[in-house]
């Protein structure tokens, strides 16, 4: 029975895997083929080809990874600065129950905010950050990823922090447990699965967010300032260059990550 039940995750585990990138080998051909222009009546100068694209990104490597360097370090900066921000922020809420809801309810609001109103006001706020305009941009940009990232880590970690297992709590106050040690011993090892849910709504998001973020700095750098540049001058191959290499970040990063959690979490049921 046991032996059944492997060999079903593993037939589905590789299901899982072939039916998207058989889907992707399918569009890549229809895209390669121009059938894809026909159907959508596409003229091939706004949305080149996957070869054409290919050419682009090996004879301009360096500038590429100097702006995806740029994106990255803001993607990840303000994930792990806000990420950090609201597990604390759901241990508060957790430690003070009566201003617990009310702080969750005000981090959730600030994820409401659209990315694309809330990056310019960023930006004109950190002006007096720094007379360095690289600096001054890269403070809003992670402050801009930060935000969009606190409300799910928050939310999530709270609910790991407090919904316990049943008599779990019980069982440790029965033998005189403290606050603190039901916290170190429970309440922690138990918002840990939860962090990884979190994490997986905001690693593709800080990555959004940072792109977004780039089109109103004051600073040209990074992938989402230089999709928006080629755009603007018409340079179609180059600015989907540039958003394969967007796609290939979140695809990359968004990995690392499950990577991460199958380890971490291979001796959780």
């Amino acid at each position: 029975m046991k032996r059944n039940g492997s060999s079903s995750r593993f037939r589905q585990s590789i299901t899982t895997v072939l039916y998207p990138l058989f889907f992707g080998i399918l569009i890549l051909v229809l895209w390669q083929t121009q059938a894809l222009h026909a159907m959508l009546n596409i003229d091939p100068f706004v949305l080149p080809l996957p070869s054409r694209i290919n050419s682009i990104i090996g004879e301009s490597l360096p500038k590429i990874m100097t702006n995806v360097w740029a994106t990255l370090i803001v993607a990840v900066a303000g994930l792990l600065l806000g990420s950090l921000f609201g597990y604390l922020i759901a241990i508060v809420a957790t430690v003070f129950p009566k201003w617990g809801a009310g702080g969750l309810s005000i981090v959730t609001a600030f994820n409401a905010i659209p990315i694309v109103a809330l990056a310019p006001v960023i930006t004109n706020w950190t002006k007096d950050v720094s007379s360095d305009a690289n600096i001054r941009s890269m403070v809003a940009k992670i402050i801009v990823v930060l935000l969009m990232c606190t409300a799910s880590m928050s939310l999530n970690a709270y609910r790991g922090l407090t919904e316990l297992r049943p008599f779990s709590q019980d069982l440790l106050e029965s033998y005189a447990a403290g606050k603190f040690t039901i916290f170190r011993k429970l309440r922690l090892p138990n918002s840990v699965p939860y962090i990884f849910t979190a994490l997986r709504v905001s690693v593709p998001l800080s990555v959004i967010s940072a792109l977004v973020s780039e089109y109103f700095a004051e600073y040209v750098i990074g992938v989402g300032r230089q999709i928006r540049e080629n755009i603007v001058l018409g340079q179609y191959p180059t600015a989907w260059a540039y958003i394969t290499v967007a796609c290939l970040i979140g695809i990359v990063m968004y990995a690392v990550l499950i990577v991460c959690e199958s380890i971490l979490l291979r001796h959780r049921k």
